[in-house]
C-alpha cells in the first residue's frame, strides 16, 4: 500500500434547521399563542488523531466530508433534531493547514486529540421567540445559519524517536532492516526509498523506540530539489539523528557537508539535536581513510559509529549507543516534568 503524507480535502458542517411558524389551536384555549419550535443545530466536522492510521491513504478515495443538517422546528414547541457530527480519524502527527494561505491551524500530536474543522450552523428560532406586547401573533421565524465550509490541507509528519538521514544510496534502508524488523526496499541505485519507512527498535530493558528511514536528500533539498521537503518535513520531530555516511567514497567530509548544509538551511535548530555519525560500508572502505575520517570528526566533538550494514558489523554497538542516548533524553524529560510540577504547586509570591 502506498504511503501518502499530504492531501487536500473539503469539509462542510451541517446547516442549522429553520424555525417553525405555528400557533396553538386547542379547543379550550381561546387565545392560543405562537408555538413554533426552534430548528436543530447542524453537525460539526471534527478531526481526531488515531494511532491506528499510518498514512493519509484514505484521502485518495474520499476528499469531501459533510456533517448532518439540523432538523426543522415543528409545531407545539417541538425543536428540530440536532445534526450528527462527522468524525474523521487522521494519523497522529497530522498538521492541518488552510488550503489557500497555508496557515497552520492545528497539530494533532497525541492519540485522541481533536480539532474542530468546521462548526455546525445554529438552528433558527421559532415564532414563539418573537412574541411581544405589540405583536402577540408573530407570523415569522428565523432561518438556520449555514455551517462552515472550506478546503483544508493535511500533512503528516512522522513522530519517531530516531531518524536516519543521509545521501541517496548511503545504506539507510539496509541499516533500518538491521536495527528493526522492517523490510524496506534495498537496491544498488540512488533513491531506492521514495517514501518514509518505519521500524521498531527493541531494547532488552528499556522501552522500544521508533526509527524512521527518511528518503535520501541531495544538495538543494531545502528548496525542494530531489525529494525536497518530503524528506525534511518528517525529520522535524525526531529526537536523535543518525547521520549515515558512505565511508567508502572519496570525500567523506564533502558528503557530510551536504547533509549539514541542508539541515541548517531548512531549520537551524536541527543541528542542535542529538546526533551520531554512522560510517557505513566499512567492509569495502580503505581502513586508512576510515581512521582519518574518524579522527577528523571525533576531534570536532561528534560521536562516530563504524558499521557495515551488509555484514552486520558494529550494529550491536550502535544499538547500545542509541539506547544510552534515549535514556539520557528521557531522564531530562522526567526532570523537566518534575520541575514544572514543583513550580505549579508552589504558592505565589503574593501569598495566594
Amino acid at each position: 500500500m502506498a504511503f501518502v503524507d499530504e492531501a487536500k480535502f473539503f469539509v462542510k458542517a451541517g446547516d442549522g434547521g429553520n424555525g417553525c411558524v405555528s400557533f396553538r389551536r386547542e379547543k379550550y384555549v381561546p387565545k392560543g399563542g405562537p408555538s413554533g419550535g426552534d430548528g436543530g443545530n447542524g453537525g460539526s466536522v471534527v478531526l481526531e488523531a488515531s494511532n491506528k492510521l499510518q498514512s493519509l491513504i484514505d484521502f485518495r478515495y474520499r476528499s469531501h466530508f459533510k456533517a448532518e443538517r439540523g432538523g426543522n422546528g415543528q409545531s407545539k414547541d417541538m425543536h428540530g433534531r440536532n445534526g450528527n457530527d462527522c468524525y474523521m480519524q487522521v494519523p497522529v502527527g497530522s498538521v492541518i493547514k488552510d488550503s489557500e494561505t497555508r496557515e497552520v491551524l492545528a497539530e494533532l500530536l497525541a492519540e485522541g486529540e481533536t480539532y474542530l474543522a468546521a462548526k455546525g450552523g445554529r438552528g433558527g428560532l421559532g415564532n414563539a421567540h418573537f412574541s411581544s406586547g405589540s405583536n402577540r401573533t408573530p407570523r415569522f421565524a428565523s432561518k438556520g445559519k449555514e455551517g462552515e465550509e472550506h478546503w483544508l490541507r493535511i500533512e503528516l509528519k512522522l513522530i519517531a524517536d530516531v531518524g536516519l538521514v543521509g545521501l541517496p544510496n548511503a545504506g539507510k534502508s539496509t541499516l533500518l532492516s538491521r536495527l528493526s524488523a522492517a523490510n524496506p526496499k534495498v537496491a544498488s541505485y540512488p533513491f531506492t526509498t521514495l517514501e518514509p519507512q518505519l521500524g521498531v527498535l527493541q531494547f532488552k530493558y528499556e522501552e522500544p523506540c521508533i526509527i524512521a528511514d527518511i528518503p535520501g536528500l541531495i544538495e538543494g533539498a531545502h528548496e525542494g530539489a530531489g525529494l525536497g521537503h518530503t524528506f525534511l518535513r518528517h525529520i522535524e520531530r525526531t529526537r536523535i539523528l543518525l547521520q549515515v555516511i558512505d565511508v567508502s567514497v572519496d570525500d567523506v567530509q564533502a558528503d557530510f557537508k551536504v547533509i549539514e548544509n541542508e539541515l541548517q538551511s531548512y531549520r537551524e535548530d536541527l543541528l542542535d539535536r542529538t546526533r551520531i555519525l554512522v560510517f557505513n560500508k566499512t567492509d569495502i572502505a580503505d581502513p586508512e581513510k576510515v581512521n582519518e575520517a574518524v579522527a577528523f570528526f571525533t576531534e570536532r566533538g561528534f560521536q562516530v559509529a563504524l558499521i557495515s550494514g551488509l555484514t552486520g558489523e558494529g550494529i550491536q554497538h550502535l544499538k547500545e549507543s542509541i539506547e544510552e542516548k534515549l535514556e539520557e533524553l528521557r531522564i531530562l524529560d522526567r526532570k523537566a516534568v518534575e520541575e514544572k510540577q514543583t513550580e505549579e504547586s508552589e504558592p505565589g509570591r503574593d501569598g495566594e
